[in-house]
């Protein structure tokens, strides 16, 4: 069931795990014009089923980034306006989408929902054209940051020099926000001290998060854990790698 975790004077915050990987999807609300967006959609009719239930005009979807896992709700929305960034594209992607962010790496523009508006930052790593959208007193960080991690670089289309520049980037640009924002991710996945949330305020983000805090130290940073794994995933990017190399 979808939970209203955040409301403001002017926008609501609704969270939904969805999916056989937990994804976690949020739907915006503008609260002056009802005008909504799903982030990561994974399933299209549950919420065009929650808009329709509460008055809500689902006008937009933005992808954090093409994994599928992320797109899937896609399909069922394509009347909607469908965002995501052109890099994408380096990995694969051609939709259905219908507008395009082009910002470049670690910089932002302007998205408007309603009378929201939030900043869109092209965060490379995880994927070639991963976006952050930060504001409204949140930060919704898909996959490029966990609560307490950051995503993989090891499949295809990801980078781990430009993973590490993106959260230098965010790091310092999330540093000067209020500590109380909300930080929402696109899995959930369980802290180093055992907790499990589904978000947590930015001032625990910075003090706590694993890779925030390695990257100061190459070799600390290089330990990590996380940003690589030996499985099947990593097995098809390199097949991907290597087939696109040949052509």
């Amino acid at each position: 069931m979808a939970e209203c975790i955040l409301e403001t004077p002017k926008m609501l915050v609704l969270q939904a795990q969805l999916g056989d990987w937990d994804n976690l999807n949020h739907l915006l609300v503008c609260k002056k014009t009802n005008k909504a967006v799903i982030i990561d959609p994974f399933f299209s009719q549950y919420w065009l089923d929650v808009c329709s239930t509460n008055g809500w005009d689902l006008e937009q979807v933005w992808l954090t980034h093409s994994h599928w896992d992320h797109s899937k709700g896609v399909e069922g929305l394509e009347d909607k306006q469908v965002w995501v960034h052109t890099n994408e594209s380096l990995r694969g992607w051609d939709g259905p989408s219908n507008h395009e962010w082009s910002n470049d790496a670690n910089s932002f523009v302007i998205q408007k929902i309603g009378a929201l508006e939030l900043e869109a930052h092209c965060t490379p790593g995880h994927t070639p054209g991963h976006m952050t959208f930060i504001g409204e007193g949140v930060v919704i960080s898909g996959d490029c940051m966990f609560l307490g991690s950051c995503g993989r670089t090891d499949l295809f289309g990801g980078d781990v020099n430009s993973q590490k520049s993106s959260l230098f980037y965010l790091r310092n640009h999330l540093s000067e926000l209020s500590k109380d924002w909300l930080v929402l991710p696109g899995h959930q996945y369980a802290l180093s001290n055992g907790q499990n949330p589904t978000y947590i305020s930015l001032g625990e983000l910075l003090a706590d998060n694993e890779a925030l805090k390695a990257l100061d130290d190459d070799e600390e940073w290089n330990s990590l854990d996380f940003l690589s794994f030996d499985d099947s995933l990593a097995e098809k990017a390199r097949r991907e790698k290597a087939r696109v190399s040949r052509n």
